[in-house]
């Protein structure tokens, strides 16, 4: 097995795994349109690259936008930055992956924990907290998405996937180390959502800049969130709703929230998600800002 973190090459199978694309298929593109041109080992067998492995995701994204495979190949040779002209209307999905989000796509296909949480481990001490999250957490995650969306990954895969990743930035916030005197943010989903990786990413997006945080679990029970902020007194709630299901499941919760928030003027309450986007005009909310930017909050 060619070690693709030292050599920064890979099989037609870690290729396969990494892009979702057949080894057939990743033969037939190089062939027929020269899209790639691996290197070869003595044995013949065909070695890739980053680069090889970047053409081949570009390739893939510009077909499922509608282009032929000769078109695509003819948009890639004219482009000269990571940047690819899309439809009016459709938003880029494409990343400049590195090494390690190859890696962690092709060991989270096969379900690995412990190859995923080491090359995390890997990852965050060679590139530090702020960059680890944007150059690999965020892009592995968005493509772990993607992936589960278009049925090239089951539901096993996308939770073990999901669930090293929350472990892994659980562990970093538990060490994580801030000033005595340092501001106090408690995020909490809100009840009956289940997604709080998100929130973990705000969580230490505000850590890097100087916040002691500290996050509710998933889905709380009724009436837990207003408790914790009762007793711990911070600075900032962060309310997270990735899903439309709690306002679904409880209509009255945000107003309930509101009015809660409305009694501790001296505390600031935001409540953030794609989710909380979708229902934000539902409500005229008095004592809770929305917003999904952490500018707004540290304003």
């Amino acid at each position: 097995m060619i070690q693709s973190d030292e050599t920064g090459v890979y099989t037609i199978q870690q290729v396969s795994d990494m892009t979702g694309l057949s080894k057939q298929v990743i033969r037939k593109w190089e062939e027929r349109y020269g899209l790639i041109q691996p290197n070869r080992l003595e044995n013949g067998y065909r070695i890739y690259s980053k680069e090889d492995v970047n053409t081949l995701i570009k390739i893939k994204l510009l077909s499922e936008q509608g282009h032929s495979i000769k078109q695509a190949a003819l948009l890639i040779n004219e482009i000269t930055t990571p940047e690819i002209p899309l439809e009016k209307g459709v938003s880029p999905t494409f990343e400049q992956w590195n090494d390690y989000v190859f890696r962690l796509l092709e060991k989270g296909k096969h379900c690995d924990e412990i190859e995923l949480s080491f090359i995390l481990q890997q990852a965050y001490h060679h590139l530090g907290l702020s960059l680890f999250i944007e150059s690999v957490v965020v892009p592995f995650l968005k493509e772990v998405g993607n992936k589960w969306e278009k049925n090239e990954w089951d539901e096993y895969q996308e939770s073990v996937s999901s669930l090293v990743v929350r472990d892994f930035l659980v562990q970093i916030r538990r060490n994580y180390q801030y000033r005595e005197n340092a501001p106090f943010v408690l995020g909490a989903c809100l009840p009956h959502e289940h997604h709080e990786v998100p929130l973990h990413l705000v969580l230490l997006q505000l850590m890097i800049k100087g916040w002691k945080t500290q996050l509710v679990g998933a889905s709380p029970a009724p009436g837990s969130i207003e408790s914790l902020v009762e007793k711990l007194k911070p600075n900032v709630v962060l309310l997270s709703a990735t899903t439309t299901i709690p306002f679904e499941t409880d209509p009255e919760l945000l107003r309930k929230l509101d009015h809660f928030a409305e009694k501790n003027r001296n505390i600031d309450f935001y409540l953030g998600g794609s989710g909380a986007m979708a229902y934000k005009d539902h409500y005229k909310l008095q004592a809770i800002s929305i917003t999904n930017s952490i500018e707004g909050i540290l304003r």
